[in-house]
């Protein structure tokens, strides 16, 4: 069980990191991390650190396509650690 917390804690510090990290790049036109990246991170449990770093950083945020699924791809995230938590004896 601890290592599912540790798990989402670091996926979610790495989908932060990485949205800060292409806000910059966008900022100084360089090289920058593809949406798909992006949104996978988030898919695989990184949407709250995805979230937080688009509103902190105002980072795609006027994308349809990120507003949309950041949300959905969270509560996707807790309903499957709600099904994992639950069915593990505590």
């Amino acid at each position: 069980m601890k290592i599912l917390y540790y798990y989402l804690i670091i996926i979610n510090i790495l989908t932060f990191l990485f949205f800060a990290t292409d806000k910059y790049k966008a900022k100084k036109n360089l090289w920058r991390i593809p949406e798909s990246t992006l949104l996978l991170l988030s898919f695989i449990g990184g949407s709250l650190g995805g979230i937080l770093a688009m509103n902190l950083f105002h980072h795609k945020t006027a994308k349809t396509k990120f507003k949309i699924l950041m949300p959905v791809f969270l509560v996707i995230n807790t309903i499957v650690l709600y099904y994992i938590t639950s069915s593990i004896d505590l």
